[in-house]
């Protein structure tokens, strides 16, 4: 299991906390208002840290040092993407993301290289997605047969660099189409994919698992030319 932070103890907030806590997952959730904490639930077994997101002392009381991830969705969007940043470039947090009110903000952000997920209804599941790609697969399309579906896969930072070919090789997917700096485009086989991208495939249902125990691993080293 996995230390998870979240900053901000709003709606979307409450349903991650809760999500990855029952999960079986520790989780740190900071606001600044103590009584935001109220919207916890009394099963939540986790910690409730009273602070700035973005202050390095209540990140540290969040043990932000031991975080696989980071989550700020809080309701402001210059706290979020700063205390974003913190984490991933103090703390070395693998996994970020930030929620944005601001689709201008959001596409500046993407471009450069910090994952955004839009203050719609279903954010909670984009973060989700982000933050725990082996949260599974899912799904934006399906053909009329039902075996095959199109849908967002997440992977292991280890495959950054790595070229498409690499990753359809290893995984049996066909990449559709790759988003990078907010804009989709068609990659190549010859493509390398890098950091905060997201990659859109199309793959088997009944293959989904495997798959994505695949990519949510690190690929297997190279092995040294005799």
């Amino acid at each position: 299991m996995a230390h998870f932070v979240i900053m901000g103890c709003g709606r979307v907030g409450v349903t991650l906390a809760h999500t990855l806590d029952d999960d079986g997952h520790t989780v740190a959730i900071i606001d600044q208002d103590e009584r935001a904490f109220r919207r916890l639930g009394r099963g939540f077994a986790g910690r409730k840290v009273t602070g700035v997101g973005f202050d390095r002392d209540t990140l540290e009381r969040a043990d932000i040092g031991n975080a696989y991830a980071f989550a700020a969705v809080s309701s402001g969007d210059n706290s979020n993407i700063l205390a974003t940043r913190v984490a991933r470039e103090t703390y070395h947090v693998p996994h970020v993301v930030a929620r944005i009110y601001d689709p201008g903000r959001a596409e500046i952000y993407q471009r450069l290289g910090i994952p955004t997920v839009a203050a719609v209804r279903w954010s909670a599941d984009q973060v989700l997605r982000r933050i725990l790609p082996e949260r599974g697969i899912k799904g934006d399309f399906r053909e009329a047969s039902g075996r095959l579906i199109l849908g967002e896969v997440g992977v292991h930072d280890g495959w950054y660099g790595h070229s498409i070919s690499d990753i359809e090789d290893a995984a049996g997917i066909r990449v559709a189409y790759l988003t990078r700096f907010g804009e989709g485009m068609l990659p190549t086989r010859e493509t390398r994919l890098q950091q905060g991208d997201i990659l859109h495939a199309m793959m088997p249902v009944a293959a989904t698992g495997d798959i994505d125990r695949i990519l949510s691993g690190a690929p297997a080293p190279t092995p040294e030319p005799a």
